[in-house]
């Protein structure tokens, strides 16, 4: 009788905790009495035919010679590897939004090889092992804090966590108008805007921002034009936009009366375009009280001042007009 011709062992490679089954392939393994991986007796096995035999794999490291003996003698040697256990130790971003996509790389040991990738109980969207020490996957759709595990031939490692984060979002932003130049220091309000990576108005990015709270960001418009939505993005992902509208500046175009008494209590009407939005009238440096009655004409109160021209201006959301001469005239002698 001829001794046990081994040709494989299916796999031939699992964890160093062993008990995983293999399969033996080869010939005349009737009567076999032994089966070791090593100088480890398998922890089971079963004659299946002449040709093959399933064992439960005994616990080890690094690569054994599987062997089987029958009466007719010790068959030749394959190699098993035990390979070892996979470890994480970062992920990088730790958060993300919650409708995933996330790209993160994983760092730890024992990658190589890498059968599995799990976020919570959600496989990864998709995962690339780099190296035995890296593997850079998708994170899928999730809430909360969730464990992210990397699975081998060696077994599954332990967490690493990641965090989905909500979306931030928009209330109100104040004032809500301003001049097409930028440069219009705006109040942001909402929730979930710590950690902001981006404002933007339209699609140019604010000049500069700065994150007050969770609740409140203060930003510096660029320049622009019409009605642009404002977002803030996060870890979280884009919030909904609420409604900026950039102001061209307004237009003097004709005073009526252009002339008027050095004292105080003339009515002038400014006529001109772009009105709307007047907050201050002004002659020379001196404010004047003011109504608005469209956006092409408005009231002013001449206040008191010396004999002579003095310019008239507007100002509004959308900046400071050109200037208009009003005369005034002093009264005559007696």
């Amino acid at each position: 009788m001829a001794p046990p011709v081994l040709t494989s062992v299916v796999p031939n490679s699992g964890p160093a905790a062993g008990t995983n089954p293999v399969t033996l392939n080869g010939s005349q393994f009737t009567g076999a009495t032994a089966v070791t991986f090593g100088s480890a007796a398998a922890l089971s096995y079963s004659v299946t035919s002449p040709s093959t035999i399933t064992a439960t794999v005994p616990p080890g490291t690094g690569t054994v010679n599987v062997t089987v003996r029958t009466p007719a003698g010790l068959s030749n040697t394959v190699a098993y590897t035990y390979a070892p256990a996979p470890s994480l130790t970062t992920i990088a971003p730790s958060q993300g939004p919650t409708s995933g996509g996330t790209s993160v790389v994983l760092t730890g040991t024992g990658l190589t090889g890498a059968t599995a990738v799990t976020f919570g109980s959600t496989p990864a969207t998709s995962y690339t092992v780099n190296s035995a020490t890296q593997i850079t996957a998708v994170a899928p759709s999730g809430t909360g804090a969730v464990a992210v595990t990397a699975t081998t031939v060696g077994g599954t490692s332990g967490p690493v966590f990641f965090y989905y984060l909500n979306a931030p979002s928009l209330v109100s932003v104040s004032p809500t108008q301003g001049p097409t130049s930028g440069g219009t220091s705006v109040v942001l309000t909402g929730a979930g805007l710590t950690g902001a990576t981006a404002v933007t108005f339209g699609s140019t990015p604010a000049t500069s921002y700065t994150v007050n709270s969770a609740t409140q960001i203060t930003a510096v418009t660029p320049p622009g034009t019409g009605s642009v939505g404002c977002t803030v993005t996060g870890p979280g992902g884009t919030s909904n936009a609420v409604i900026y509208a950039y102001v061209g500046a307004p237009t003097l175009t004709a005073l009526s009366p252009a002339q008027g008494p050095t004292d105080a209590g003339a009515t002038v009407t400014l006529t001109g375009t772009g009105l709307t939005t007047t907050f201050a009238v002004r002659f020379g440096t001196a404010p004047a009280a003011f109504s608005v009655l469209s956006d092409t004409t408005a009231t002013a109160i001449a206040p008191a001042g010396p004999a002579g021209s003095v310019a008239v201006s507007v100002t509004t959301s959308g900046g400071t007009s050109n200037s208009l001469a009003y005369q005034r005239v002093a009264p005559p002698a007696i």
